[in-house]
């Protein structure tokens, strides 16, 4: 790798010509009178990557020195991605009656969340003017990290659907026995994110072949770019499927049980489907359009895909929404985060508010225990427990 000298990222911005493959760029600016000359090392590599796809135009010497207002938007939505994921997270390790195996589910893709929060809080600090002094190995990290956080979380999702789904099959309660099964599929998400984030760095980019290059990210191969939205779709695909089948495998145990009570609840059930399922599809099918529109679109013919920032932003959002989704529709877990919230407040000196407050606590304690026992899952996840069907009801299995 190369690097050269130069005074502002504004003085490089001027020279906005695609270089051909193999070219040398040879660049003598001069500073201002009376200024200082403040030299910067400059990866060569990638300025050629960012300059041939178009990722330079349009900016001029006030590049640098200009406030980005998505430098603050950003940052501001992740910290709050990472702050309710860290509520999440500590809800689960304070509540022992949350240690099962839904739970652990759910705090493996609160974790995933947060680190996609700290991932793109991490991208936009070392973006901008900082992009083209990273090496090139530390531009591929930053890149990767993402692909590694926000592929986590969707491999979460779908590890989730499957989970339910064995369950409703089986239509057996939780054995805490067989963890093993939770800890192999979490151990196998982390596995298959880091490998896949990690694809380009050892080998998969278009280092040596411009023309194969991605606009939105420039460093990448657009047949990688391919493969990661085939494999995304297709998850996208597995977990709508799956979802349609759990509500299915409910609505047709509700009938078994009584021909009056399954109405409400299914359709509870629909409203739940439909909300995660179309909020998953609301946040990522945008830049997923604009990624197959970066694989199928010729060198600078499409000026969209360098407006990537808000379409990557969307995406992001959703690891904001799953907390709200998958575990503020549990009693239990609100009760939780707010024995938590409220426990901090009043350690502040807060008035009016106490840890452990619920509002539920003058019913009896056989009536709190029974319905805790109900409220240990979920609700958005159905189980027999929570049906209630006896094990005549599936044929005395």
């Amino acid at each position: 790798m190369t690097a050269m000298d130069v005074t502002t990222f504004g003085e490089i911005l001027k020279i906005n010509r695609p270089l051909g493959v193999g070219k040398t760029l040879h660049l003598t600016p001069t500073p201002p009178a009376g200024e200082t000359l403040n030299k910067r090392k400059m990866n060569t590599e990638i300025f050629e990557h960012y300059n041939y796809t178009g990722r330079l135009d349009n900016r001029d010497e006030t590049a640098s020195g200009t406030i980005d207002p998505k430098s603050i938007v950003f940052p501001i939505i992740c910290s709050f991605i990472v702050l309710e994921n860290m509520i999440v997270l500590i809800a689960i390790w304070k509540n022992h009656k949350f240690h099962n195996r839904m739970y652990f589910f759910i705090g493996n893709l609160a974790l995933c969340d947060l680190l996609t929060g700290v991932a793109y809080i991490a991208n936009v600090l070392m973006s901008g003017d900082k992009t083209l002094h990273l090496s090139t190995v530390q531009w591929f990290i930053r890149e990767g990290s993402m692909f590694v956080a926000l592929g986590g979380s969707i491999f979460s999702l779908l590890a989730i659907a499957i989970e339910r789904h064995l369950t409703m099959i089986k239509m057996r309660p939780y054995d805490a026995n067989k963890n093993y099964r939770v800890f192999l599929l979490i151990g196998t998400c982390w596995l298959i994110s880091v490998t896949l984030g990690a694809l380009p760095i050892i080998g998969w980019n278009c280092r040596n072949n411009l023309a194969d290059c991605s606009t939105v990210l420039p460093l990448y191969s657009k047949k990688y770019v391919a493969f990661c939205i085939t494999i995304f779709m297709v998850l996208l695909l597995a977990i709508s499927v799956l979802y349609v089948r759990i509500y299915m495998l409910v609505k047709s145990s509700s009938r078994k049980v009584t021909k009056h009570s399954n109405s409400e609840h299914s359709m509870a059930l629909l409203r739940t489907v439909i909300i995660v399922v179309g909020v998953f599809i609301a946040c990522w099918t945008p830049i997923f359009v604009l990624l197959l529109i970066d694989v199928a679109c010729e060198h600078r013919r499409c000026p969209v895909l360098l407006k990537a920032d808000w379409f990557i932003v969307l995406a992001v959002v959703n690891s904001a929404m799953n907390p709200v989704i998958y575990t503020l529709a549990s009693r239990e877990m609100r009760r939780a985060f707010f024995s938590l919230i409220c426990g901090c407040l009043f350690r502040k000196g807060v008035k009016g508010c106490r840890p452990n407050t619920d509002p539920n606590r003058s019913k009896s304690s056989t009536s709190h225990s029974h319905r805790a026992n109900e409220q240990e899952t979920p609700e958005i996840f159905v189980t027999q427990a929570s049906l209630n069907i006896p094990a005549s009801a599936n044929g005395g299995k």
